[in-house]
């Protein structure tokens, strides 16, 4: 048995009260424990997933001068190439053992937000990267956008409550690539102990073990989904919109055994994030007496701006 929970949209898309609430209870329940949950049902095609993972692939086989190109200076990593060691979690001096690029809004109608978010990259090397990630980007905010609808009426909202501050919202797509390990790393490891920022992270089944989650006896689990799963988790902003009554829960990617070091590790995580406006103060019906409020009052882009600073991403 995971220590994850399985849930299936499948049931909350279906059209039935019953299965629709049997989805809701479900996901709501494991958020409030775990935090974490493998969800199958989501708008992902097999096909989708293996042309992504192919083109990712591709990319970060580019030499390294190329992949430099396109690292863009001034946006905190926002959009483009991020080179290894750049990043590191919370807390730590240490670069996390890992590349990545970064796909970000494909804004509709909106001309302020147009401006405000730094402009996607293309590779030009590759003609079908920016066609796939775009695909991909869409079909994991759709499957997004379902989960929170789930978890507004978990939370006594209304069901479409997250849907306007999620539109057009500061999300990002990050293939990750973890190299092999050449040298006995420094207190580094692939990805150490953090909470994501945003309101919920999907990511898809990744290549090999590795990602373990913190449990409430805090031990490390190790979080495995099937081929056909998502996993999908709880960020800080909606632990504290929801007065962490959803738990944003510590996870970290960890080395492979010495026998796997001189093998890449491919990871493709979905950053779901809302407009910058939105509020993040802890709703009224999730605070009461043995629940006093937790937080303070901030909005989804300041918060934002301060946990970049924190990862060394962005300069005061």
């Amino acid at each position: 048995m995971s220590a994850i929970p399985s849930v299936d949209l499948r049931d909350f898309v279906s059209g039935d009260a019953s299965r629709k609430e049997k989805f809701i209870k479900e996901i709501g329940a494991a958020f409030e424990d775990i935090g974490f949950v493998a969800l199958s049902g989501h708008f992902l095609s097999d096909e989708l997933v293996e042309q992504l993972y192919a083109e990712v692939k591709n990319f970060f086989q580019l030499p390294q001068e190329t992949k430099d190109s396109y690292e863009i200076k001034g946006i905190g990593g926002q959009r483009g190439y991020t080179s290894f060691g750049k990043e590191h979690a919370k807390g730590r001096k240490e670069g996390d053992l890992k590349e990545f690029w970064h796909f970000g809004q494909y804004v509709e109608n909106d001309p302020k937000l147009e401006k405000e978010y730094p402009d996607n990259v293309t590779v030009t090397e590759l003609p079908e990267f920016n066609v796939v990630g775009k695909e991909t980007y869409k079909m994991l905010e759709k499957t997004a956008q379902y989960v929170l609808r789930a978890l507004a009426l978990h939370l006594d909202l209304d069901e479409l409550y997250f849907d306007e501050w999620i539109k057009n919202g500061n999300s990002i797509l990050r293939p990750i690539h973890y190299p092999p390990i050449t040298n006995e790393p420094k207190n580094a490891v692939r990805a150490a102990a953090h909470g994501d920022i945003n309101l919920i992270t999907l990511l898809m089944g990744a290549h090999g073990k590795g990602l373990q989650v913190k449990n409430h006896q805090g031990e490390w689990v190790d979080a495995i989904a099937r081929p056909d799963q998502l996993m999908i988790n709880v960020g800080d902003m909606l632990s504290r919109l929801s007065n962490n009554k959803l738990k944003s829960t510590i996870h970290q990617v960890v080395n492979p055994p010495r026998e796997l070091w001189g093998s890449s590790r491919y990871s493709i995580p979905f950053f779901m994030h809302p407009v910058s406006e939105m509020p993040l103060n802890c709703l009224d019906n999730c605070v009461d007496e043995s629940h006093p409020k937790g937080f303070e009052d901030t909005t989804a882009g300041e918060y934002l701006h301060e946990r970049l600073i924190e990862l060394g991403l962005v300069k005061k």
